[in-house]
């Protein structure tokens, strides 16, 4: 499991070696066709690679296009509960915020689904739910998985981590991802941010990645709140190790990555221990593009639209639009406490104006589960 492959890594001396990266690292990282090692993304997120953020644009351009052509992968966030058992000091779902909390009904649900296709030519949905297992466990999520059959062709889920058994499980009910933040990958701090429930336990968190592979998951998510530590760098590095990890191990799956900032509105009082500028956010970008051709990387409408738009050019290969972050947003409950405020308000008829503008190509539908099923003969 992956926890016990973190404990060789020391977090203050992993900070170390990224502030002590040169222009010469930067310049061998920077080495088209190199295939990077975690010390050469070391040197793209490190400071000394600011002044070359020009030639990591332009590389990551390179390998996006080769990779994935000019196209966007859109699709849809659906919270269907904020009923949630956990204490994370950050988070608008705190089990002790005095607000309303909705589970919604089969027939709300449908209701979302409905109103989602009224949208947009929606074809990839992400569930996301709190984490209450008693009350929207996997039961729960295994019918909003079934009811969702009829309308999208790829589902993903964001909900608590689960066993081996529950994510096989969930597979049988149409789930084809799963995404899950990490939120940070500091062991020492991640009891301060995660006080109490099931949120932590940070062995059981980082392993359930393993246990997503384990289970023959399609597509894996991943990501760090930027804001929780200070050295945003190492938590990233961390995640990068992690997902060489992961690709060693499960090389069948799909794999994405987010940098998800925090907003003030989600946080509840909690202030961020750093704030990612835009261009430390495009270098972490670049970086890890450089660092990974062949991942997904992933913007949310927590960020602007005119830099969502930008990087949908360098580097970016997923992005959701006209996103809802309370449940039932879409038609039942529009007016409910959202979990975080969106940036990109656009609609998403808005939002394939302005990617076409720039040349890129919104793909509504990129996966469906009978592709794994057919059989390509040759002849």
């Amino acid at each position: 499991m992956f926890s016990e492959e973190l404990r060789k890594y020391d977090w203050d001396d992993v900070t170390t070696r990224i502030y002590a990266k040169t222009e010469v690292d930067v310049r061998r990282a920077l080495i088209p066709g190199r295939r990077c090692d975690i010390e050469d993304f070391m040197a793209l997120v490190s400071p000394a690679a600011e002044p070359f953020l020009e030639t990591m644009a332009r590389l990551s351009r390179r390998y996006t296009e080769e990779r994935f052509g000019r196209t966007i992968s859109m699709f849809v966030p659906l919270y269907i509960t904020n009923s949630c058992t956990n204490s994370c000091v950050y988070c608008g779902f705190h089990v002790a915020n005095k607000m309303k909390r909705i589970i919604l009904t089969e027939e709300e649900i449908v209701n979302e689904y409905r109103a989602i296709k009224r949208l947009a030519p929606f074809e990839n949905l992400l569930i996301v739910t709190g984490e209450n297992p008693v009350k929207a466990g996997v039961p729960y999520i295994a019918r909003a998985l079934d009811l969702a059959k009829p309308y999208f062709s790829n589902l993903k889920i964001e909900v608590m981590p689960l066993s081996t058994e529950e994510y096989a499980e969930l597979r049988h009910h149409g789930m084809n991802g799963v995404i899950c933040f990490q939120e940070t990958y500091n062991r020492a701090n991640y009891n301060l941010y995660h006080p109490r429930g099931m949120k932590s336990n940070f062995e059981w968190r980082v392993n359930s990645f393993d246990r997503m592979g384990q289970a023959g998951v399609h597509s894996i998510g991943m990501g760090v709140l930027i804001g929780l530590e200070q050295e945003w760098r190492t938590d990233i590095t961390m995640m990068a190790g992690h997902l060489r990890y992961l690709q060693h191990h499960y090389w069948r799956t799909k794999y994405s990555v987010n940098f998800p900032r925090m907003r003030p509105s989600e946080n509840g009082g909690f202030r961020p221990n750093c704030i990612m500028t835009d261009r430390q956010l495009a270098q972490v970008t670049f970086a890890m593009r450089i660092f990974d051709h062949d991942v997904d990387i992933s913007y949310s409408t927590r960020e602007p639209a005119a830099l969502r738009d930008h990087m949908a050019t360098l580097g970016v290969t997923t992005m959701s639009a006209a996103s809802k972050t309370e449940p039932g947003g879409y038609f039942t409950y529009p007016q409910a406490l959202e979990q975080f405020h969106v940036s990109d308000e656009r609609t998403a008829a808005e939002v394939e104006i302005a990617l076409k503008a720039t040349g890129r190509e919104p793909v509504w539908k990129d996966w469906d589960a009978s592709f794994d099923n057919t059989t390509l003969i040759s002849g």
